[in-house]
C-alpha cells in the first residue's frame, strides 16, 4: 500500500475539526486524522507492506522548465536561496514535522526522491513492485497507474472519504471515464487541470477528450488526425488541437508520473514493533494523540504482547 501522504494529511486537516489541539495550543487535527486514516486503511485492506510517499519537491524543476505555470498559483514565496515555498495553511504547516516524526517513530517507511513529487515515488515503486499495489490518493493523476495485469489499483479517497473509498481497477475506470487506464495520461493532458496550472487544450473538456481517445487512440494519433485534412474530426476541434501544439509538445512529460525517480533502499514491511518507543510516547504525550494513537497501534498490532506472542 502506497500512501499519497500529503493528499491524506490535507484531507485530514480540512476534514477533522480544528478544535483538536494539544495543551500548548498546537493544532493536531491533521496528525490525528492521518493516524486514524492509516488505522482504517490497514484494517480495511490488510496490506503486508506500507509506504508513506513524500513530496521531496512538490514543484519539480524539470516540470516547471517545461510548463512554467505548473503549480505556480500555489507558490507562497521564494526564499533567498531560490527554494519555492508552497502556500500551506499555518495550522497545517506546523503539524507536518510532527506527522513525519510520528510515522518515523512508529516504523512506517517514509520515502521521497530528490526533485520529484510523491506521485513520482508512487509511480516508481508501483513500476518496480513484484506484488499487487494499492495506491491511496485523492489525486486523479494517479489513475494512469491502474493496471489489472499487475494488480495495481487506486483507493480513491476524494469522493467518499477514506473509510468508504472507491477501489478503482481498469473496469471501474473505464465505466467512470470511458477510457482505458493506459490512456488516462493522454486524457488528462488534453483536459488540463487548473489546480495544477495545466491549461489543457483550450475548448477541449472531459467529454471531448474522452471521445477523441475513444475514436483515435493515443495523443499522437489524435494530433496526426488533427493535421490530416482527410479525417472526419471536426474543423473546430482540429483547430484547437493544432493551436495547442506548443503545449502538447511538452505536457505529456509533465503529466506522466515518473517511473524512474531516484528512490533509495528501504524496508516497506509493516512494523512489528514501534521503531522508537521513547520518541513515540513523547509525541503521544506532547500532542495528546489519545484515541488516534491507540487506534493506529491496534491496527498495526503494535501493542504489548504476552510470551505466547498474542496481543
Amino acid at each position: 500500500m502506497l500512501l499519497d501522504t500529503a493528499s491524506l494529511y490535507f484531507r485530514a486537516f480540512f476534514g477533522v475539526p480544528d478544535t483538536m489541539k494539544a495543551a500548548d495550543g498546537t493544532p493536531t487535527n491533521a496528525i490525528r486524522g492521518l493516524l486514524d486514516f492509516i488505522a482504517r486503511l490497514v484494517e480495511n485492506h490488510r496490506p503486508t507492506h506500507l509506504v508513506a510517499c513524500w513530496d521531496d519537491n512538490w514543484r519539480p524543476s524539470w516540470r516547471v522548465a517545461l510548463i512554467p505555470s505548473y503549480k505556480a498559483q500555489r507558490v507562497e514565496f521564494v526564499t533567498s536561496g531560490g527554494d519555492q515555498v508552497e502556500d500551506v495553511p499555518d495550522r497545517l504547516e506546523v503539524q507536518v514535522p510532527y506527522i513525519r516524526a510520528a510515522l518515523e517513530a512508529l516504523g512506517i517507511a517514509i520515502v521521497g526522491a530528490a526533485d520529484h513529487e510523491a506521485d513520482d515515488v508512487i509511480g516508481t515503486l508501483s513500476h518496480r513492485s513484484k506484488m499487487p499495489v494499492d495506491v491511496v490518493t485523492g489525486d486523479r493523476d494517479l489513475f494512469q497507474l491502474i493496471d489489472d495485469s499487475r494488480g495495481i489499483r487506486i483507493v480513491y479517497t476524494a469522493a467518499k472519504g477514506v473509510g468508504r473509498a472507491d477501489v478503482l481497477d481498469e473496469k471501474a475506470l473505464l465505466a467512470k471515464y470511458e477510457i482505458p487506464a493506459s490512456r488516462y495520461a493522454d486524457y488528462a493532458t488534453l483536459r488540463g487541470d487548473a489546480s495544477d496550472g495545466l491549461p489543457g487544450v483550450k475548448g477541449i473538456g472531459e467529454k471531448t477528450a474522452a471521445s477523441l481517445i475513444t475514436t483515435y487512440g493515443d495523443l499522437d494519433a489524435i494530433r496526426a488526425a488533427a493535421a490530416d485534412p482527410g479525417t472526419p474530426m471536426s474543423p473546430a476541434v482540429k483547430r484547437k488541437i493544432i493551436e495547442a501544439s506548443d503545449y502538447l509538445d511538452v505536457a505529456p512529460k509533465v503529466v506522466a508520473v515518473a517511473t524512474d525517480a531516484p528512490v533509495g533502499t528501504f524496508d516497506a514491511t509493516l512494523p512489528t514493533e514501534v521503531a522508537d518507543p521513547e520518541r513515540w510516547l513523547d509525541l503521544v504525550e506532547l500532542l495528546e494523540l489519545g484515541g488516534s494513537a491507540q487506534r493506529v497501534m491496534a491496527a498495526l498490532d503494535l501493542g504489548p504482547k504476552n510470551p505466547e506472542g498474542n496481543a
